[in-house]
Parts: C-alpha cells; sequence; structure tokens
C-alpha cells in the first residue's frame, strides 16, 4: 500500500519535510519512490512547495495521503482530501466526566425512590449531632 507523508529533514529545532509517496511498510526515513513536495514549517512565512499534478496522479493510482499531509494540501486549496482526515475524538474538560456519569444514575432514580426519601431523613439528625458537640467543645 503506497501512502503520501512527510518525511523529515534538516537540522535539530529546524525542521524541514519532504512529501514523499512511499511503501507504507518502508522506513520513515528509508526508501522512497518520488519526491513530490516540499513543507518548511519553521520559516516565517510557512513554505508549502508540492507538485499536485504528481500527487493526483499518485492518489488516483491508490495512494493514500497521510492526515497531516491532507490537511496542509488542503489548506493550500487542494480539492477532494477531506475524505483522508482522521476524525478526532474531542476530550472533555476533567469537570464534565463527572456530570456525565450523574446522568446515568438519574434514569434509575424512580424506580427506588421511596427508599431513597428515607435516607436523607436518617441522615439530617446526625449533622445537627456533630453540630451541638462542637459547640460544647467551644464553650468548655
Amino acid at each position: 500500500m503506497l501512502k503520501i507523508r512527510l518525511q523529515r529533514t534538516g537540522r535539530e529545532n529546524t525542521p524541514t519535510y519532504r512529501i514523499v509517496v512511499a511503501e507504507k511498510s518502508a522506513p520513515a526515513k528509508g526508501k522512497f519512490l518520488e519526491i513530490v513536495g516540499h513543507y518548511l514549517p519553521a520559516r516565517d512565512p510557512v513554505i508549502l512547495e508540492h507538485r499536485e499534478e504528481r500527487i493526483t496522479h499518485w492518489i488516483s493510482k491508490g495512494a493514500i495521503p497521510s492526515d497531516t499531509v491532507a490537511r496542509i494540501l488542503a489548506k493550500k486549496g487542494m480539492k477532494g482530501l477531506d475524505k483522508y482526515f482522521q476524525k478526532y475524538a474531542k476530550q472533555r474538560p476533567k469537570g464534565e466526566e463527572p456530570a456525565a456519569q450523574a446522568e446515568a444514575p438519574k434514569a434509575e432514580i424512580p424506580k427506588a425512590e421511596a427508599p431513597k426519601e428515607e435516607a436523607p431523613k436518617a441522615e439530617a439528625p446526625a449533622p445537627e449531632a456533630k453540630e451541638s458537640s462542637d459547640t460544647e467543645t467551644k464553650e468548655g
């Protein structure tokens, strides 16, 4: 299976990439079939040079662009790459997870309403007893 992917080149802390067509199982810095472009994200105006006709040729032959390559090329104006975007699940903020879990037990509450109403009545006197013991220690 052929992939159109980025191949990192350049010095440390100065990434530059080649956009290459390579076998999926080939090493990341290994053998490739063709260089179809360059991507230089570290430059002030980001540079993207690509040969659109060669990329469409390889896609017609069955090459699949990586998610990153598809997004970069789509931003540059190349059409028909939306189907290669991966769908990422959005992470929920930490505060929302317990709220989602709390909604599920609410559906079960109508089945067992009677026992749950009795439980708060039993708990109510207990805090009052604690308050009275606290006042005794403060006064004494």
